[in-house]
């Protein structure tokens, strides 16, 4: 995957999250219903997340094709997408922290 690739991805993932935190937030329901589905919302992305991390952390097949140079640039994109989602789970964790403390 390419960088503009992992880019639009990351871009797609966290605009999809506030959509659905800015949905949710709007919707006419009590807080504690809306946090709920907040955090069953967050919950989701957080698992697309994971698996997003899963799947760069699964190294490719090797390639014989590629140069050094090449294998060099794409163990760089992968690891600054793998910063990204993990910042990303972090402040989903983070956010489903908040509002489970607020339910209590």
């Amino acid at each position: 995957m390419g960088k503009k690739g992992s880019n639009t991805l990351m871009a797609f993932l966290a605009g999809a999250a506030a959509g659905a935190i800015l949905g949710v937030l709007y919707a006419p329901d009590k807080g504690s219903v809306t946090r709920e589905k907040l955090a069953a919302k967050l919950g989701d992305y957080k698992d697309k997340l994971e698996k997003y991390l899963s799947d760069l952390t699964t190294p490719p097949e090797a390639d014989s094709n590629l140069t050094s140079e090449a294998k060099a640039q794409s163990q760089k994109v992968v690891t600054e997408a793998k910063g990204k989602a993990q910042r990303l789970l972090d402040d989903v964790d983070e956010l489903l922290e908040q509002i489970r403390n607020r339910n209590s």
